[in-house]
This record gives structure tokens, sequence and C-alpha cells, in this order.
């Protein structure tokens, strides 16, 4: 009979212990888990565009020398209001590589070939300069990144926001079961692979056309460059504690 006794006393004092460490171990036994999402479009302030242009030669003339179209490129980009700081080459053909050369000297009519990169803080002065570029020299022309220079205040408060919306769901939901939120377990962020990445940053032109890589100018209609906005968009997800 003791020995019943002690038994019980056992498996008593076990299955008290067990209901402490399982209260110990899960302070939060009722949570809620809420999603929140935030946007924002912000216009690019600093648009980097690439220029290409290389040697050409019309019928019955001579060909057209690099350094005629450099110097007239960097005069145009003057006359547009840009400043040497913000020019620089992005690649130039032959610099790297003798076989170049070497074709070169052998065929004095092979066109060599040069790129720039250009800053711009607005469109206005791109529009300006494609007004002015050589429609024979000039084989390319695209944005290679848009950004803003207050991109990682934009960002922050983003995610601000995404939580604030976070919140404001749990706090809806929770009421409609007659129940309020606590404090906030964890918060986790999601990787919404924004699209701000420089390379992905677009450009539309409306009165403009473009073939074959080559800037033509439709005389007949003004040129007006409109830039796609850079969207942020941020989710976050939120476990509260019921009271």
């Amino acid at each position: 009979m003791k020995q019943l006794q002690s038994l019980l006393v056992v498996l008593l004092f076990l299955q008290t212990a067990t209901a402490q460490l399982q209260s110990v171990s899960n302070p939060y036994p009722k949570t809620i888990t809420v999603s929140g999402t935030a946007e924002m479009e912000v216009v690019p302030n600093e648009i980097y565009v690439q220029v290409d242009l290389r040697e050409y030669k019309k019928k019955g003339e001579e060909k057209v020398e690099l350094e005629i179209i450099k110097e007239e490129f960097l005069q145009h980009c003057k006359s547009a209001g840009i400043p040497d700081s913000l020019i620089s080459i992005a690649s130039f053909e032959g610099a790297n590589g003798n076989d170049w050369w070497r074709k070169r000297k052998k065929d004095p009519q092979l066109f060599s070939f040069i790129s720039y990169q250009i800053k711009f803080s607005e469109s206005s002065k791109m529009e300006l300069l494609t007004e002015k570029l050589n429609e024979e020299a000039t084989v390319g022309f695209r944005v290679i990144r848009a950004w803003h220079t207050k991109m990682t205040e934009y960002r922050r408060q983003t995610k601000i926001n995404a939580i604030k919306s976070a919140k404001e769901k749990g706090i809806y939901l929770t009421e409609a079961i007659g129940e309020k939120i606590g404090q906030a377990i964890t918060i986790t962020e999601q990787d919404e692979n924004n699209p701000f990445e420089p390379f992905q940053f677009q450009f539309n032109t409306s009165n403009t056309i473009l073939k074959n890589g080559f800037y033509a100018d439709d005389k007949s209609e003004s040129q007006n460059i409109n830039f796609k906005k850079i969207k942020i968009r941020f989710t976050v997800d939120v476990i509260y504690a019921l009271q």
C-alpha cells in the first residue's frame, strides 16, 4: 500500500513538473501571425546613360575618324549643359586587344568604336542631348542605371510602413474574435527582390524612333523622355502574443 502511495506521489510530481516545463518553454501559448506590405514609388534623380559612337563612312566620301566624332560629341554635351565631370569612357574598342590594332593596320577602313557613360540628374538634359547627337555616328543610346540619392531613407520608411500595416491588421483581426494583441514576438522581413536594382530599370521614349540600335530623330514631333518610377516594396511577417 505504501509503495502504491509512493508511486502516485512520484507520478503527480512528474505531471506537475512537466506542466511547469511546458509553461516555461512556451510563454506565449496564444499567438497570431500577420503580414504587412508597403510600397513606394520614387522618381530617379540619378540616371546613367551609355552612348555608343562609331566611325562611319558615307558613300563616295572619306571615313569620319573617331577623334572628330569624339570632339563633336563632347561639344554637344557641353552645349547641353553637361559638365565633363559627369562624363566618362565606358569602353574603347581596340584599347585592350592587339588583334584589333593589327587588323586596323591592314585595313585602315576598319571602324573604331567608343562608349561614353553620362550621369544625368534630370531627363530634360538628356532630351536636349539626343536632339544634338550625330545619327550616323551614334549606334547606341540606353539607360544602364537609375537611382535616387535618398534610396536608403525611402527603403527604411517603406519597411516602417509595412510593420505598421501588419500591426493594424493584427488589431482588427483579433478584435473580430474578442481578443487583443500583445507584444511582438518575432518580426521577419521577406525577400521581395525589389525592382529598383540598377540593371532592372527601364525608360520609355515617346515620339522617338529607335531602329536596330541606332537613334533616329522624328523631326515632325518633339522628343519627350519619361522614366519609369522606382517601385520599392517590402513585406514583413509579425508574430504577436494574444493577451
